[in-house]
């Protein structure tokens, strides 16, 4: 039981955080039809993600046996059958589009959408080099859009590109990490590892993070935020986005972590502090 669960990789299902981002800043968690609707949109990408992750360790888990860390995940250490690891995925799969149906009818679009995008991924972008991060930061955007146009709520366009430029840097922070840990042998574990380099990565993650801040203090400040909350102060959330973004930085280069983002902030106190920090601002500020 505790490899299946392990196979599932629940701690990963913070990343479905996202999917509440609209809830967030459009004042909708006071209305209890919303708030419902978010969370089962937010519960069927999680069920999908752990399916479409054991799908994913399947096709890997060859080269996994040959990586330092990941040679310990179920399917590549022999822990776990193939056949119950992907009747486990089946499973998953149409439990979570059976509640993100519940959730709305382009909730459950966008999530059949995010099972097309990461199959793809799987099978073949994931080998083509700069495609493989904007398919993973369009997994990202797609929980964002089940969290807004999905359950009813209109999305702002400043907090897209921001949610765009925050996941591109997260993927760009993916595979400098898997660089730093793999130390030039990156390629016999990810194809798509030999076509980046250090000072690449680098710069990717300097305009990323840039683009971040930027677009996210231009939505604090912009005429259409004023007119949802009457407010300009969320401005002063700012410098938490951009200390968040710094750390996770910091971490990457001297620790050598960023592979994995919910277990970097689960296991770092300056991170958590400064997410719980965020929201709780967001919500005094715009309440």
């Amino acid at each position: 039981m505790y490899a299946l669960i392990k196979l599932m990789r629940p701690h990963q299902w913070v990343k479905n955080a996202f999917v509440f981002t609209g809830l967030l800043f459009s004042h909708s968690w006071h209305n209890v039809d919303t708030l419902k609707s978010a969370l089962l949109a937010a519960a069927g990408f999680s069920l999908v993600a752990s399916a479409t992750y054991i799908i994913n360790d399947y096709f890997d888990r060859e080269r996994d046996a040959q990586h330092p860390l990941k040679k310990s995940r179920p399917l590549a250490s022999g822990v776990v059958s193939v056949q119950l690891a992907l009747s486990l995925a089946v499973c998953l799969g149409i439990t979570g589009v059976v509640l993100s149906a519940a959730a709305g009818q382009y909730a459950a679009w966008f999530l059949l959408g995010y099972i097309v995008l990461t199959l793809s991924y799987t099978l073949r972008l994931k080998h083509v080099v700069i495609l493989d991060v904007f398919v993973i930061a369009g997994g990202f955007m797609l929980r964002i859009l089940a969290g807004t146009i999905g359950i009813g709520i209109p999305p702002s366009n400043w907090l897209l590109l921001c949610g765009f430029m925050l996941t591109l840097f997260l993927g760009f922070a993916k595979r400098r990490s898997e660089l730093l840990v793999l130390e030039g042998g990156g390629k016999l574990h990810r194809k798509v590892l030999g076509d980046y380099n250090s000072a690449l990565l680098d710069k990717m993650l300097g305009v990323t993070a840039a683009c971040t801040m930027m677009s996210y203090g231009l939505y604090t400040v912009s005429a259409d935020t004023y007119q949802i909350h009457h407010s300009n102060n969320l401005i002063y959330t700012l410098p938490l986005v951009s200390y968040g973004i710094f750390r996770y930085l910091y971490l990457l280069h001297q620790h050598r972590v960023g592979s994995d983002p919910a277990r970097e902030m689960r296991g770092d106190a300056h991170l958590l502090v400064i997410v719980v920090l965020w929201m709780a601002s967001v919500i005094l500020l715009t309440a």
